[in-house]
């Protein structure tokens, strides 16, 4: 998984007043969890511009004054109830050997025939929580929806994975395909009923045909 870096000045106070002083010169106050005891640090607000406001999952590298670079994953954050601002920040630190539990984002590829014939896309789980070495967290979950019809359901147990384990029940609708008005049906079923209607025709014919003698022989 790609990581950004964030450069930290790591806090020797922590109480309200300093806090407060940091957000006023525009930094934000975090917390490294993880590790032997809580790293209190802090950085600029616009350093987490790429690793917050976006859809896409990173890992961060909390890189020190001190030179000392410690590898981490955005664990919560809490924004201004107003203005939006950024408050404060937690991070887990990650170890190699130590899985980490993180939401990843779900990616559709492929044009849903389904869609096609008038069906409706619903995307329900657009990000997945998953369990994972550091090394293993994808940067996304690749879902291929080429041959989702009408009334079909990707659900989580068909996207499990060594590398991984998916947090959520096998059952978990990530993709689905709905009937909605006006729907086109599928070409297979489009070829069956001309072909039945074809038959009925010739029937029909037949059955036209064997009846005029009899007609005329009334007569």
């Amino acid at each position: 998984m790609k990581s950004i870096t964030i450069k930290g000045s790591q806090r020797e106070s922590v109480g309200k007043v300093s806090t407060k002083a940091l957000r006023n010169a525009g930094k934000v106050p975090c917390v490294l969890y993880g590790g032997e005891k809580p790293l209190h640090f802090s950085a600029d607000e616009l350093a987490f511009k790429n690793l917050v406001y976006t859809p896409n999952a990173f890992t961060a590298v909390i890189e020190l004054e001190s030179g000392e670079k410690l590898h981490a994953v955005l664990q919560d954050i809490q924004f201004h109830p107003v203005t939006d601002k950024i408050l404060h920040i937690d991070f887990y630190q990650l170890f190699k050997d130590k899985p980490v539990t993180m939401r990843i984002p779900v990616r559709l590829e492929g044009n849903s025939p389904g869609v096609r014939n008038g069906g409706r896309l619903l995307f329900r789980k657009r990000k997945l929580s998953i369990k994972a070495l550091p090394d293993l967290l994808p940067d996304f979950i690749t879902i291929d929806i080429s041959k989702l019809k009408i009334g079909q359901t990707i659900a989580v147990e068909t996207l499990l994975n060594d590398d991984y384990t998916i947090l959520h029940p096998d059952s978990t609708a990530v993709v689905q395909v709905k009937a909605s008005r006006n729907i086109i049906e599928d070409e297979e079923d489009e070829e069956l009923e001309e072909g039945a209607e074809g038959a009925e025709g010739a029937e029909s014919a037949g059955a036209e045909g064997a009846e005029a003698p009899a007609e005329k022989e009334a007569e």
